[in-house]
């Protein structure tokens, strides 16, 4: 959802400042800022109703949070001219623009006509801004305040931190740095629809944060770089591809999540540092 929220948001602005900042650099940044923002806005608003729900109840809210905003930006008519924004939930002629008038947003067709400003180097960059973001967080109070929260809530409840709002720095954090992947995807394709931000898609980030292990960033890092990796290395056996790759996620998230084979991981790695010393 906040994924949703910073690709469209951004594609809006970066269509609308088109003709003004002719610089493809600048205009980026400021749709990536913009994108940035509008997420984590919308993360206060949802954060501080929904995170006073615990377990299943806040997974099923914040999924309902992405397909509600998916559904709204498929009947979502967006255009502007000389005389500012026009909406509409019906169709393209039901905006009331003038001649001058370009529609942004299509409905179910999502926004079009988009120039593909991003680029790699952009998209490195930001995740490493991201990797700067994240562990300087959690290195810092407020982080070791976030690690008690998910520790131990009544503990750290006990000491006097207080929950909700450790809980919506978090939660706001992470909306913002979604809407920063969101605008970085979005600012890469010429068509983006809001169908590419389904339920399938939140499930594959949540499949890459268990099998790299929760709480574990370069863990992540790893998983979400073989997983995108695995599927293409098994295109040769198209028939059969998306078999394997889901018969190899099964198998590597039941050793990963085995004591045993945890217990061999930590032996070895020990092993490795030491014999690294002595060289």
């Amino acid at each position: 959802g906040f994924m949703c929220v910073g690709a469209f948001t951004s594609a809006v602005f970066s269509k609308c400042v088109m003709n003004t900042i002719t610089v493809p650099t600048v205009r980026f940044f400021l749709a990536l800022l913009v994108g940035v923002v509008c997420a984590g806005i919308c993360g206060v608003l949802i954060g501080i109703p929904v995170l006073r729900l615990k377990g299943d109840y806040l997974a099923i809210v914040t999924l309902a949070f992405g397909e509600i905003i998916k559904n709204l930006i498929n009947v979502m008519y967006v255009g502007v001219d000389q005389h500012g924004f026009h909406f509409s939930i019906k169709d393209t002629t039901s905006l009331g623009m003038d001649d001058t008038g370009v529609v942004i947003i299509k409905g179910a067709q999502g926004a079009t006509g988009n120039a593909r400003i991003a680029t790699f180097a952009m998209g490195f960059a930001l995740v490493m801004i991201t990797l700067v973001v994240v562990l300087n967080l959690v290195r810092s109070r407020t982080g070791r305040a976030i690690m008690a929260i998910r520790d131990n809530r009544i503990a750290a409840e006990s000491v006097g931190i207080n929950v909700t709002k450790y809980k919506l720095i978090a939660f706001v954090t992470s909306a913002s740095l979604a809407g920063a992947a969101g605008a970085l995807f979005g600012l890469n394709y010429s068509n983006v629809t809001a169908v590419q931000f389904d339920f399938n898609t939140s499930i594959l980030v949540l499949v890459y944060v268990v099998l790299g292990g929760l709480g574990n960033i370069w863990g992540s890092i790893v998983a979400t770089v073989v997983l995108y990796v695995l599927p293409e290395a098994l295109r040769q056996f198209s028939d059969y591809r998306m078999l394997v790759y889901a018969i190899v996620l099964i198998l590597v998230m039941l050793a990963t999540n085995n004591p045993q084979v945890r217990t061999l991981i930590s032996r070895i790695i020990p092993r490795r540092k030491g014999a690294a010393l002595d060289e």
